[in-house]
């Protein structure tokens, strides 16, 4: 059994997602591992990871929009409003979906679906730089 971890920096532009597919793929081959898992990991409170189609943006935009009305800024009810009206639904909107994603790696490649990708979901909507944590595990 081998391990291999390294790590990324995402640069946001506000809500919205970002895919991350390729930056996770990078490691994945860097790692040599041919079966195994590799985990994603996001270190962050208000940002989260989500794997959803690649294919059709407007997907993506159907989700951030729905997050836009499951989870309202501005709500009167917030406490945990020291860093905006943004605070607490980027933290609830994050404790909606996840802050890790684990996938099978066969043959030194990542096992997913034909439209599906890994994407950072972004909760602020302010810019930020996110950290990504890749951890791959198995057998060479």
């Amino acid at each position: 059994m081998t391990a291999h971890a390294d790590g990324f920096g995402v640069r946001t532009r506000g809500k919205g997602t970002y895919e991350i597919t390729r930056e996770v793929a990078a490691v994945v081959a860097d790692s040599g591992i041919r079966t195994g898992t590799v985990t994603v990991f996001v270190r962050h409170t208000s940002a989260s990871l989500v794997i959803m189609e690649n294919a059709d943006p407007s997907a993506r935009a159907d989700l951030e929009a729905y997050f836009d009305r499951l989870v309202p800024e501005d709500l009167p009810y917030f406490v945990h409003t020291l860093e905006g009206p943004d605070d607490m639904p980027s933290h609830i909107r994050m404790a909606l979906t996840r802050t890790s994603e684990v996938i099978p790696v066969v043959g030194g490649r990542m096992s997913l679906g034909t439209w599906q990708g890994i994407f950072l979901f972004e909760h602020r909507r302010a810019a930020h730089e996110r950290h990504i944590v890749v951890s791959v595990v198995g057998t060479e």
